[in-house]
């Protein structure tokens, strides 16, 4: 066999199973969300209680602000440190797990692996994902701490 026909023959070969790989991963739906490729951890479960705080005078200072911590994004949505101007939901794209971020110019979440969009309240606005983003209550005390709680 020469050299060029072994190549030729090597890289089909190489091509088919590739094209196979990628194929599978992109079709099934995960039923454990965990985010991958980012730092967001294990969605927490509901009723766990308080999860963190973030002191408003040092972080979430600009609108589209985020902090990811514990499975959980939150992010600033409007001015004024009141609960309506912030939001929190699972980091985890309920389609396959992959760390969403949020879009401040069309204000929602996009997961950046299929396309998947979510509302700020983890609506779901465009599969593939079906099952929407859980949400969290988020609420801040007199000394500018915003605590998130599942």
């Amino acid at each position: 066999m020469e050299r060029a026909e072994f190549l030729a023959k090597f890289g089909i070969g190489v091509a088919a199973v590739c094209t196979g790989c990628a194929l599978a991963s992109c079709g099934s739906k995960s039923s454990n969300p965990t985010p991958s490729g980012g730092t967001g951890g294990v969605t927490p479960p509901a009723g766990s209680g308080n999860l963190f705080s973030i002191d408003l005078t040092s972080q979430l200072l600009n609108l589209g602000d985020s902090v990811i911590k514990s499975g959980v994004i939150v992010v600033r949505l409007a001015t004024g440190n009141v609960t309506s101007s912030f939001t929190a939901v699972q980091v985890a794209c309920t389609h396959q797990g992959t760390t969403i971020a949020y879009n401040e110019n069309q204000q929602r979440f996009i997961c950046p692996l299929h396309g998947s969009q979510f509302s700020n309240s983890g609506a779901v606005l465009l599969g593939p994902a079906a099952s929407p983003l859980q949400q969290y209550k988020v609420s801040i005390d007199a000394n500018n701490l915003l605590t998130v709680t599942a």
